[in-house]
């Protein structure tokens, strides 16, 4: 739920009012009911609001505790906020209101930076402190919300979205070399702490960063997944129940809410899952979603067959949305618009289109997504299996990384090899920093968990996000629990792989969901049409990769964009992607941006 912003100066000057209240501003899509701001000296914090625990005023923020000299703006959900007011009415905490904002406030007075490891949710906030003047930034262990950051020697700022940040300008926007980099090369991903903008962070995951007045500021990491095997002696059977329980639990925290949920269902096992265990829980006349969009080049469009046969099973009040193609082509600029950071995942549009239909509906939907990373369902982890613990990064390198790193030279112009530092390979230097580090005691384990805790959090996560918000819609998603991420990461690789990848989970499945479920081909989101880049697309494309303002920016070859441009769907990257679109994704984001 809802957009966040702000600003600390460490010179002594009055925080911008102004340039916060611009940053909220541009914040309103996704908090379309209601905005406030508060100034206070050398600091200013923005919200915008999606109702969704609380609808009173008294939930309004930003939120001021007078009492406690705390201040703070938040965005997700604590879904045990419940319990947490009780512990702490038990201490004697008196409460103004009935939202999981003010037990956030309350949390942080009574355990401070260790409040959040008494949060089961998704969240980022900033708590101001009155009396000592700090400001504490904090992210959830999934990064399932984001928070953005642009600091100068006077000033840092910060906001849900990037463009929101760039709203308020004097932010550094000449392109970051090694985000870049990791663009081309790591499937699109940018880990964090950077993104494409040299002037803009982000604020890892599962990470609270305490700010002084002086503009010094300390990180601390507060969770971090073994996979490794732990203490847990179960066997196959017991450990698809306790997966399962895991789930189960997940789907039903994922239930808190003053206004309806539904289900985005793909007709897949994960979204089907979701859908069989709110059944199994009571939930009557439960809404389910699905998009399709029409074939293109001879492929489907759509995977209506199994959504429908998951809706008639447990009889929901289920939305079937049909994209027509002359709706695809203004979605794809809108989707963009909506991109915190460029995301090449044909997905986003589909995402988009239907979050646009879901908004009609409800306020906060539940989703499958996350659960091939997790449980191991993409097909890069069984040959993974196979390879020593010293050769996984080498294995892992050559089935996920985009492109050879030799190739970088044939697509990019060749000063930003030279000049940019991109003569090195910082996309394969990453992976084996990853891969290196203590636990993670198989190859397959120490893929999932470099999936789980970055390709994740900054590729399918930011995409949800980002396309649910555009419309005011919240989404949720069980399988990044992290109490089941954790149950996941113990439970042995084998488990995972069988049955042609989430084994443990499609075994546990049986009986809770039609078999014909488990056992279909796996899907996607097809968008066929972008996929295949013909007519008005590739027109689209063409016009972004050959403007002046993209001639000028001097990133990409123009032979090397001659020659996709004449032939645009046979070069893909390792993944798959259409490597043209990458390219033309990215400039017209940029120019979206106004860069």
């Amino acid at each position: 739920m809802c957009g966040i912003a702000g600003e600390i100066t460490f010179d002594g000057t009055p925080a911008d009012i102004d340039a916060v209240t611009t940053m909220t501003a541009a914040l309103h899509r996704r908090g379309p009911d209601g905005w406030g701001i508060y100034g206070g000296g050398h600091t200013a914090l923005g919200h915008r609001r999606l109702k969704i625990i609380d609808l009173s005023d008294r939930a309004a923020q930003p939120m001021v505790d007078p009492e406690l000299g705390l201040t703070a703006v938040f965005n997700g959900c604590i879904y045990n906020y419940r319990e947490l007011r009780s512990e702490l009415l038990t201490a004697g905490y008196r409460f103004f209101s009935d939202s999981d904002s003010e037990v956030l406030i309350k949390a942080y007075h009574r355990w401070g930076t260790s409040c959040v490891d008494h949060f089961l949710g998704m969240f980022a906030f900033a708590v101001l402190e009155r009396d000592s003047g700090r400001l504490v930034l904090g992210r959830d262990r999934l990064g399932i919300k984001p928070l953005y950051l642009s600091q100068t020697p006077r000033r840092l700022r910060f906001a849900s979205t990037l463009p929101a940040l760039l709203t308020a300008g004097e932010v550094d926007t000449a392109i970051d070399p090694v985000g870049l980099h990791h663009y081309l090369s790591f499937h699109s991903v940018v880990p964090p702490p950077r993104t494409i903008l040299a002037g803009v962070q982000k604020l890892p995951p599962a990470t609270v960063r305490i700010v002084h007045l002086d503009g010094h500021h300390e990180d601390q990491e507060y969770w971090r997944p073994a996979f490794s095997r732990g203490d847990l002696d179960l066997d196959a059977e017991e450990w698809s129940m306790a997966v399962l329980d895991a789930l189960r639990l997940a789907v039903k925290r994922r239930m808190v809410a003053d206004v309806p949920v539904g289900i985005l269902l793909s007709g897949g096992i994960d979204s089907s899952l979701v859908v069989a265990l709110l059944a199994e829980g009571g939930q009557c006349g439960l809404r389910t979603f699905s998009v399709g969009f029409e074939a293109a080049a001879g492929e489907s469009g759509d995977e209506f067959v199994y959504s429908d046969e998951v809706a008639a099973h447990f009889d929901t009040d289920h939305q079937k949305i049909l994209i027509k193609s002359n709706r695809l082509l203004p979605a794809v600029d809108a989707a963009i618009n909506a991109m915190s950071e460029p995301m090449v995942s044909h997905d986003c549009v589909a995402f988009y289109l239907l979050s646009e239909e879901v908004s009609r509906s409800v306020t906060v939907v539940q989703s499958g997504q996350g659960a091939d990373e997790v449980l191991a369902g993409y097909d890069w982890y069984p040959p993974l299996a196979r390879v020593s613990r010293d050769r996984a990064a080498a294995a892992y390198a050559e089935v996920f990384i985009d492109r050879p790193h030799a190739q970088l030279a044939d697509l990019l112009e060749p000063e930003w090899l030279a000049d940019h530092g991109l003569d090195i390979d910082h996309s394969r230097a990453f992976v084996d920093a990853h891969f290196s580090a203590p636990g993670a005691e198989t190859a397959v384990d120490a893929a999932l968990r470099m999936d789980t805790t970055v390709m994740l959090v900054d590729d399918p996560v930011k995409r949800v996000d980002n396309m649910t918000m555009a419309w005011g819609v919240e989404a949720r998603v069980p399988f990044l629990d992290h109490e089941l991420v954790e149950l996941a990461g113990a439970c042995p690789p084998e488990l995972k792989l069988a049955a042609g990848g989430k084994g443990v989970l499609k075994t546990a499945s049986r009986g809770v969901i039609p078999d014909t479920i488990i056992d279909r081909p796996k899907g996607y989101f097809p968008v066929p049409a972008i996929r295949h880049l013909s007519g008005s697309f590739l027109d689209r494309v063409r016009d972004a990769v050959t403007a002046p303002v993209a001639k000028d920016r001097g990133l990409f070859r123009p032979d090397w964009l001659q020659r996709m441009l004449a032939d645009p769907n046979t070069e893909r990257t390792t993944l798959g992607s259409n490597a043209l679109w990458q390219v033309a994704l990215l400039e017209m984001w940029l120019q979206e941006r106004g860069i």
